[in-house]
């Protein structure tokens, strides 16, 4: 329940630090809007605070990884095999049954070559 809940708070947190950085010019300028420096953020303080939210997004971000892979390892189950089928047999032969390769027949005063021939 917690790394569900976890997992989704990262998605988000990713989710709004793709934002943020797609927001920045890269310039520094800020939010890439033009507008008068009388406005509610001038064009320095927007990339003041993007980049101070890139910052606080991207430290939550790698904390939270951390986090659910050290849930992630404490919750791991064991791995077991399931065993109820040994001792099972099947309507099919395990093997298939040899086939008979045929020698070839040399005569007597020859020797076979090294390497088989195609006939």
């Amino acid at each position: 329940m917690l790394f569900t809940f976890l997992l989704i708070v990262q998605t988000v947190i990713a989710t709004a630090l793709v934002a943020v950085i797609l927001m920045q010019r890269s310039e520094g300028g800020g939010l890439g809007v033009g507008g008068s420096s009388s406005g509610f953020m001038t064009a320095r303080g927007a990339a003041d605070f993007l980049t101070r939210s890139t910052a606080v997004l991207a430290t939550i971000f790698i904390v939270l990884a951390i986090l659910l892979s050290a849930i992630a390892g404490v919750s791991r189950q064991p791995q077991s095999l399931d065993t109820s089928l040994v001792n099972q047999t099947t309507n099919a032969p395990a093997t298939s049954p040899a086939v008979p390769v045929p020698q070839q027949q040399v005569p007597a005063n020859q020797t076979a070559p090294a390497v088989p021939i195609q006939q």
